[in-house]
């Protein structure tokens, strides 16, 4: 399918609520955006006609500009079809574009939101703009070279994230994550030369600390499964709380999308939505009976076995997204005064359903095939879901010298 290239006037106003310009490339129903570099008022547009109305002091010289802008990208989009170069949209747009020696930080961190918000990455764009939106408070100007984030301009950026913002050290690595990324992509795209890099060695070290949570454990478990002094809402948060736990720790974007036709010969199949990888598990007895609850609200084979997305939108992918975000944290809602009824002190999340499964494996599962289970690409991210039998083996250890 050929690409294309469309003006448009993108609806995310800037703080002084106007609206940026921007150019819209198309290919195979996926879209990317260049942006001009210049707001205007809403009703300064002229949607129909695709251009800057009379109204604004200055439709004349703008009109212009992205009549130059447009022809300059067919141009390039003409010679790269010539060329035979059969790319994505954003693809189309690193060619392009990738001679943007002036480029910002913003600019390119608005590019990556973009790519983010096209291929419909929406718990990633949700996480990483809360990230740029600490940057852009700190700086206090979208005015920001990559030439200006030195190791001074890190070190002050952390200082100010711990002291005024109150961040944990685990959200300010992320951010210098966050950072890292763009300023790899600017080396790439020669906006910013490899030698002014301000991370590893003996610059900017980013490093995570350590961190633990706490999974329960089979009394713990026992004691929710037998609570009998629950609400409605309660009850279904239980059962797709046991579901998750139930199935290795399934997570629950994958709880909430799984269909009646995913279960067939007492299997549930599924593919993961964080990696999009596929799994098979046998149904235990335990769900069977979850399931039993749910029998009478299916309405056909391809129906969610659970509600929260039944009025979703299936093409829609943001509607999707925000009913997940919205039922998860209902159930975390609903789960500390399940955690207060079944007096368990523990912190009880959707999430810690998979810990709790990982502690509990102990040794009674291989690490190997607890991360087959978990689908994690390393090995060291499904030993930390193991905590507890990691530590009993310290003890164990301990105790073997000591106690004589």
């Amino acid at each position: 399918m050929s690409s294309n290239a469309k003006i448009v006037l993108r609806k995310k106003p800037n703080k002084e609520g106007l609206y940026p310009l921007a150019i819209r490339i198309t290919k195979n129903r996926r879209s990317t955006y260049q942006y001009i570099g210049h707001y205007i008022e809403l009703e300064d547009w002229d949607e129909k006609n695709i251009r800057v109305k009379k109204s604004h002091i200055n439709f004349k010289t703008l009109n212009n500009l992205l009549s130059l802008k447009l022809s300059e990208l067919n141009n390039a989009l003409i010679t790269l079809q010539s060329e035979q170069k059969d790319a994505s949209a954003n693809q189309i747009k690193k060619e392009i574009y990738s001679s943007g020696i002036n480029a910002t930080f913003f600019e390119l961190a608005q590019e990556h939101l973009d790519d983010l918000e096209s291929t419909e990455k929406l718990n990633r764009l949700s996480t990483d703009k809360a990230w740029l939106s600490f940057i852009i408070k700190y700086h206090n100007s979208k005015q920001l070279s990559f030439q200006e984030i030195d190791e001074r301009f890190l070190k002050k950026l952390m200082l100010t994230l711990k002291v005024k913002y109150s961040l944990s050290e685990t959200s300010i690595m992320n951010i210098l994550v966050f950072v890292r990324l763009l300023f790899n992509r600017a080396i790439k795209y020669k906006i910013v030369s490899r030698e002014l890099y301000p991370f590893g060695g003996d610059k900017i070290k980013i490093k995570f600390p350590e961190t633990t949570k706490v999974g329960l454990n089979i009394l713990e478990i026992q004691q929710i499964e037998n609570l009998i002094n629950l609400k409605p809402s309660e009850i279904h948060t239980r059962n797709v709380w046991l579901f998750s736990f139930n199935f290795a720790g399934m997570r629950v974007s994958d709880v909430l999308r799984t269909k009646w036709s995913d279960i067939y010969d007492n299997r549930l199949h599924y593919r993961m939505h964080k990696n999009a990888k596929l799994l098979s598990l046998k149904i235990p007895e335990k769900v069977l009976k979850i399931l039993d609850q749910y029998k009478d609200d299916k309405r056909s084979d391809d129906d969610f076995v659970f509600p929260e997305l039944k009025k979703a939108d299936p093409e829609n992918a943001k509607d999707l997204y925000n009913k997940r975000k919205t039922a998860t944290k209902r159930f975390n809602d609903n789960l500390k005064s399940i955690s207060k009824k079944a007096k368990i002190n523990k912190k009880i999340t959707m999430h810690i359903a998979r810990h709790s499964f990982g502690n509990i494996a102990g040794d009674a599962i291989h690490p190997l095939m607890l991360q087959k289970l978990y689908r994690h690409s390393d090995l060291k991210t499904t030993l930390n879901y193991q905590a507890n039998f990691i530590h009993k083996e310290a003890d164990d250890a301990l105790d073997s010298v000591i106690n004589f």
